[in-house]
């Protein structure tokens, strides 16, 4: 029977880009069905115990863009170490991600996102910006007018704040996080094992 993931995701993270694509060729690969769900890990953090990333310790800081350097060159992923907007506010972008999944499907929800995600490392563009933001609505193939008027409706921050609780809820604690029942894999170096749960149905 194909399984059912629930995608927990930070519009900020480069994790979660560097997954993104590996994440819906995956899906598709084994017929499973994908849900995003871009939650507020600043909210999540001190729940779990984590710090966000500028109160991390300078050694984890300093190691982190080894990592990404790393998985930069290991995926061919041309990401920017240190985008000039990062990091952004993300919320507009996650209501506007939100609002397209309740209101139309999953998968373009997943697509705005990702398209997301690449302006702010592939491309160093300000996501955060509204202009921006509408731009890369319109070129995920949606009305960007309406979604943008849509994902300033406060029901997405309040729909956005419960995504969160059910996160922290379930275990959730770092971003990338791909859920599979009571299955939690952190990190885009996790797909792999995903990929075995997804097999094995």
């Amino acid at each position: 029977m194909a399984l059912h993931v629930d995608y927990f995701a930070s519009l900020n993270s480069p994790w979660t880009h560097l997954g993104a694509a590996r994440l819906e060729a995956m899906v598709e690969r084994h017929g499973a069905s994908l849900r995003i769900y871009p939650v507020d890990f600043g909210t999540i953090f001190p729940a779990s115990g984590g710090l966000p990333l500028p109160k991390r310790s300078p050694q984890r800081q300093a190691y982190r863009l080894q990592e990404l350097e790393r998985w930069r060159e290991h995926l061919g992923i041309p990401i920017h170490l240190r985008p000039s907007a990062h990091p952004i506010d993300e919320s507009l972008a996650a209501r506007c991600v939100i609002a397209v999944r309740e209101t139309i499907e999953d998968r373009p929800a997943i697509a705005l996102a990702h398209r997301v995600l690449r302006a702010l490392w592939e491309e160093d563009r300000n996501t955060g910006d509204r202009a921006v933001l509408a731009s890369l609505i319109g070129e995920a193939g949606l009305d960007a007018t309406a979604i943008m008027a849509l994902g300033s409706e406060e029901r997405w921050a309040e729909r956005r704040a419960g995504d969160t609780q059910a996160a922290i809820d379930r275990g959730v604690f770092g971003a990338p996080s791909y859920v599979v029942g009571n299955d939690i894999f952190w990190g885009q170096d996790r797909l792999e094992f995903l990929e075995r749960r997804l097999a094995r149905g």
